[in-house]
Parts: C-alpha cells; structure tokens; sequence
C-alpha cells in the first residue's frame, strides 16, 4: 500500500467558515481521498499529528456558521497538553517518509515556524495553493491583522517546491512581488483555476423572471467585495419605484464589513425588500440559486471569485467586474461584466438586466453552454503538476 502525502488542515479542520480558502482545503480533502493524511499542528500538543475523528467529521459537516477562527474545544486542548507534559507519543503522531505535502491554507506564524519540521519528514515535492494578494494591493480593504502579517507569509512561500495559484492574476501578482523582493531562485509558479461545486442536475431552462424578482449576492460582506456600493445601487433603484428583492447570503467580517453590515439594516429597518440569511448550508443556497433571476458580485479584487462560477455553473447569469481574476471567469460567457464596480455602475447594470429579458435569457444561455471544472478535476489537476516537481 501506498503511504499517502500531507494535506495542512490545521485551520480548516477547526473552524465552521465556509470562505474561499475553507471550500478549497475541504474540496481537496475530499477528493484525494485516501491519497492524503490530513494534519494539523497542534498548539498544545506543539507537534505535527494526523486529525482525530472529531476534527475529521467537523471537515465533513455541510452547514455553515461560527466565527472565521480556529475554535479547539476545551477537551482537545487538555489533552494536548497533558500528552506534552507527560511526554506521552499519540499515536496520530507524524512519524515518516512522505511523498508530498499540500498547503492549502493561509498559514499562520505558528504553523511557518513549524514547516522546517514537517518538511523535514517529506521525501517528495512540497506545494502551497496561492489564493490572492488582495492584502498586498489593497491594504485599505483587508483586515490590518493580514495586512500585517502578509509580507512575511510571501517570503515563507519560498520555502516550498511550487506555488499553484488560483489564476493567472494572482500568479503574476506574486511573481510580481518576488521579483521586487530580489528572491533568488524561486520556486515555480503556475496557474491553475479552482473548481466548483457543481449542481446535482443540469440548470433548469430560463423562465422569466417573477413579477418581483429576487437578485442574489453571495459572499463574504466585507470590504474588498463592495456589498456597500450594492446597497447604494439598490437604494438608488429603490427610490425609483424598481421592484425587486436583493438577498444576500455571507458571513459579516466584522473588521472590514462593519459599515456594509450597519447601512444593511437600515435599509431593512426602512422596509427595503432586502433579505440577509448569513451564513447558510449547502442546501440553501443551491435553494437561493434556484429562486433568483440572477446574481451580482460586486467585488474589486478577488484571487478567484468563486461565487461567479457557482452562479455561471447554476445557469444564472452574473453582474461582477471585468478585471483581474474575476475578468478570466466572466469572460468565457454568461457575465454582465464591467471595468467599474462602483454605485453608477451597478445600478446602471441591475436595470439593465430587469428591463431586458432577452438580454437575460441570452446570458443564461451562454451560462448553461459553458462547461466547468469540478473538485474532482481540480485535484487531478493539481497533483498532476505536483508529482515530477523536482525538491530543491
């Protein structure tokens, strides 16, 4: 039998968050199957170990909820600390040769002083999945904790054997930042997009939309996804006498979508038809999916932009930007894309697609004619690059 490579979990497997990076890490979990061990370094145990049953059915939980950050229950962090005190050896401790190592996270300091110790027990390559460099270009949109800790977590990625970034706009953004840095002989870069999580069933033919139609936005309210030019947008159509609903569905941070989140409520507060479920499972928002005419994701800067995929795989049209990493998935159809996201900008396109049907139906059809790489794709894709890096 063969022995399996490493996948870091260690914050995944610890929080209820279903952010980008969280859909990523728990995709390839999934999808490698018994290919993988999936680990994490234990804090209290401060050691490298495989996941417990606990953390292994937290990983497989389909709902959604729960603050961003790691939550360890009071139980897994006594007995880490018992076992360290004791010296006692778990026996989920690392303890080999492995092919591979995976990190699919946004490491903290902690876990990069440790990669020296986990490296050192991998015989094969050792990769990293690059998400974005949003904190790096737009400081003024992220939290001042990652815009913090950033630079440093650039320089650690040129510890492993490949970076596989999530597209063509985040590769060069971190190739870009090497180049700055005068990193010398870094390692390889490419770019390979995420996959999605694909409908059950093919998309429904296109219907017109109802007599008040439901526009949906998903994603995570904070700064950089603009949720607050949306609200304008929509408040400015709403005075108008347009009708429509706009439902949102997404965690709040509350570091960066404090004020998106307040002006939220108080067009609720107002009477606005304007619905907010939070976080939801996977089951409601296929449902969200399903009921809306189309969807808008009004964000400046992503690494991917996986809800426009989501959207495009569902048949439903979208509204987001034409630029950077959005701009490579809007462009192969089904988009209603522009080089500003701004208030004008999004008001200009809602009404656009409210007052077109055809125009609508048209979209909706370029959507359901394209196709779309699944999890299971993404992984093959991945370790097949993977396998013939050379360590260095």
């Amino acid at each position: 039998m063969s022995v399996p490579l490493l996948l870091n979990l260690t914050h995944t497997s610890h929080t209820r968050a279903r952010t980008g990076i969280q859909r990523v890490a728990r995709a390839l979990w999934q999808h490698l199957g018994t290919e993988a061990t999936p680990v994490t370094f234990d804090p209290y145990l401060r050691a490298w170990r495989a996941l417990e049953p606990w953390e292994r059915a937290g990983l497989a939980r389909h709902d959604a909820g729960g603050k961003r950050g790691a939550q360890w229950p009071a139980s897994a962090r006594w007995r880490g600390r018992w076992r360290r005190f004791t010296r006692q050896t778990p026996v989920d401790t690392l303890d080999g040769d492995f092919p591979g190592f995976i990190e699919p996270e946004l490491f903290s300091p902690a876990v990069a002083r440790q990669l020296p110790v986990i490296f050192a027990q991998v015989r094969g390559p050792r990769v990293a999945v690059f998400h974005d460099a949003i904190a790096l270009r737009f400081p003024e949109l992220s939290p001042a904790v990652t815009v913090a800790r950033f630079p440093a977590y650039l320089r650690e990625l040129l510890l492993f054997d490949g970076i596989a970034a999530n597209s063509e706009d985040s590769r060069d953004s971190l190739v870009d930042y090497w180049r700055w840095l005068g990193a010398v002989n870094p390692p390889p870069v490419v770019a390979i997009p995420l996959g999605v999580d694909l409908p059950a069933a093919p998309p429904a033919p296109f219907s017109p939309p109802a007599a008040t139609p439901v526009i949906l936005c998903v994603g995570t309210i904070e700064g950089r996804k603009n949720q607050s030019a949306l609200l304008v947008a929509c408040e400015s159509l709403w005075q108008l006498g347009r009708q429509f609903e706009l439902r949102m569905i997404g965690h709040a941070h509350t570091a960066t979508g404090a004020a998106a989140l307040r002006h939220l409520r108080e067009l609720q507060a107002a009477g606005r038809p304007l619905r907010y479920d939070g976080p939801v499972p996977e089951a409601a928002l296929e449902a969200a999916y399903a009921a809306c005419a189309f969807t808008v994701y009004p964000s400046v800067a992503e690494g991917f932009g996986l809800p426009v995929i989501e959207s495009l795989a569902r048949g439903k049209p979208c509204v987001c930007s034409a630029r950077g990493a959005i701009g490579e998935s809007a462009r192969g159809g089904g988009c209603l894309a522009f080089d500003t996201v701004d208030a004008p900008a999004l008001a200009a396109a809602l009404t656009r697609l409210l007052d077109a049907p055809a125009e609508l139906a048209a979209l909706a059809a370029a959507a359901r004619a394209r196709s779309f790489k699944s999890w299971a794709g993404y992984t093959r894709e991945l370790l097949a690059w993977m396998r013939p890096l050379p360590r260095r």
